[in-house]
């Protein structure tokens, strides 16, 4: 029975339309996406309305959670990466070794880092970007955020085993139910009882636990191929060490984006202050918004590439990455334009104010005219991890996230001021875009020299 699963699951991933199979497996990816950005944007939104404090408490505790996205994304990625691939080669035992190791392992790290957090709360604050004035805002919704950090973690490395093994359906269920009741947790601890911030933050613990044990049960009741049974887990440290290695482009992307967090939130500071530090928060997150969508449709190629990879069916490799690269560039056309024409309408829905309207207004119609150009790098990134060329991928991972932005933001903001800010992340958009083009072209040379040499090997059929 297992072997019939195995070769109908085979067969799917290896002979169905690419275009159709990346679409059929990026809606559940893609509506995960959109709902892990939906958890910031209900918050931001109810946060907003208490006062401007409150909605900069918002965008520092948001380089927080990048944080800790990082981690479980390096964990979840990690492992689905291998994983598909294991699966992809017919070796769904050791899959399974890999599931369950990094499961618990995830959980112990999240745990960690949430204990640390307590400890240098206000450290950690401060290094995020707040002033005085934010400190205790952010502190407060920082406390229930950190009690999350072990379902969080744990929820990311379920979703990506999920999604890479090419059932994020179930994935989609887990973040979806979270997210429903993230939002109606905001209405009635932020508006109802008086908790102000503090209540939006104990939602989103709520809700986190709550995605975590739908997920949890997907395993329990035998959806997945691989299993978190604890038997499973592995003492040896090459499996967590590989799965690290591999989850590294990830850890690189997602870290350096809660770094490049702060050093707007540092910038803004500078250019603003609180103010300021309001509206690019706001302003950040719908453009997240916006571009995650382009990061589902990512995660729907990944399980793809990563299993046809493994499976030695080149071609289909190629085809995907074209797929990927024009249908990116047209969905982010159209969502690039929405956002630049309704920009004033949708930073005001957030706050009202005419200072936080004007400069939140300007960075996301900037932002919007340069989304397109991403399409190349989200391209590059997700084809070198999903085949394991994990150092070159963290390398892609770095342009649009740190190594390029960081540095344009805060020499931007000096010279340039408010001006400087807002075309920090656009103008970082369009080098990381360039950088990003040789490493698709490489890829593609890499594919054929395999395509020949499985040519050259093979026995001459008479």
């Amino acid at each position: 029975m297992k072997q019939e699963v195995y070769k109908a699951q085979y067969n799917r991933m290896t002979q169905t339309s690419v275009g159709k199979l990346i679409l059929t497996l990026a809606v559940p990816s893609t509506v995960s996406m959109l709902i892990t950005n939906v958890y910031n944007l209900a918050d931001t939104y109810f946060v907003s309305s208490l006062g401007v404090f409150e909605s900069a408490a918002t965008g520092i505790v948001f380089s927080l959670m990048a944080i800790i996205q990082a981690i479980g994304f390096m964990f979840g990625t990690g492992a689905g990466s291998i994983i598909s691939r294991l699966l992809g080669a017919g070796d769904v035992d050791k899959a399974k070794i890999y599931s369950a190791t990094t499961f618990y392992t995830g959980i112990a790290a999240g745990a960690v880092f949430s204990v640390v957090s307590y400890f240098f709360m206000d450290d950690l604050m401060f290094a995020l970007g707040s002033t005085r004035l934010i400190l205790p805002y952010a502190k407060s919704y920082a406390y229930y955020i950190l009690a999350a950090v072990p379902a969080m973690v744990a929820s990311f490395i379920l979703n990506n085993i999920l999604r890479y093994e090419g059932k994020a359906f179930y994935g989609m269920i887990g973040l979806g139910s979270g997210a429903l009741l993230n939002i109606l947790g905001d209405y009635l601890l932020v508006r109802h009882t008086g908790m102000g911030i503090a209540g939006a933050g104990l939602a989103t613990c709520v809700s986190q636990y709550v995605s975590l044990s739908i997920l949890v049960s997907a395993f329990v009741r035998r959806k997945s191929q691989v299993s978190i049974h604890y038997r499973f887990v592995s003492r040896d440290p090459k499996v967590i060490g590989k799965t690290l290695y591999t989850g590294l482009p990830s850890l690189v992307r997602q870290g350096l984006f809660g770094v490049s967090a702060s050093a707007l939130n540092h910038a803004a500071k500078l250019c603003g202050g609180e103010m300021a530090i309001a509206a690019m928060s706001i302003s950040s997150r719908v453009t997240n918004f916006l571009f995650s969508a382009s990061i589902g449709i990512g995660h729907g190629f990944q399980p793809v590439c990563g299993f046809n990879y493994g499976a030695k069916k080149y071609d289909r490799v190629k085809q995907g990455m074209l797929f990927l690269l024009a249908f990116l560039a047209g969905l982010l056309l159209i969502l690039g334009l929405l956002g630049y024409f309704n920009a004033a309408r949708i930073i005001s829905a957030f706050r009202d104010d005419s200072a936080i309207l004007e400069l939140g207004c300007r960075a996301l119609k900037l932002q919007c005219l340069v989304l397109p150009l991403v399409s190349a790098s989200i391209t590059a990134n997700m084809t070198y991890q999903s085949v394991g060329f994990s150092v070159r991928a963290a390398v892609l991972a770095s342009f649009r996230s740190g190594l390029i932005f960081i540095p344009v933001v805060i020499t931007a903001s000096l010279l340039f001021g408010q001006d400087g800010l807002i075309a920090s992340q656009p103008f970082a958009d369009i080098i990381g875009t360039v950088l990003s083009i040789p490493f698709i072209v490489a890829m593609f040379r890499h594919l054929n020299r395999l395509e020949k040499e499985m040519l050259d090997y093979s026995p001459d059929i008479m």
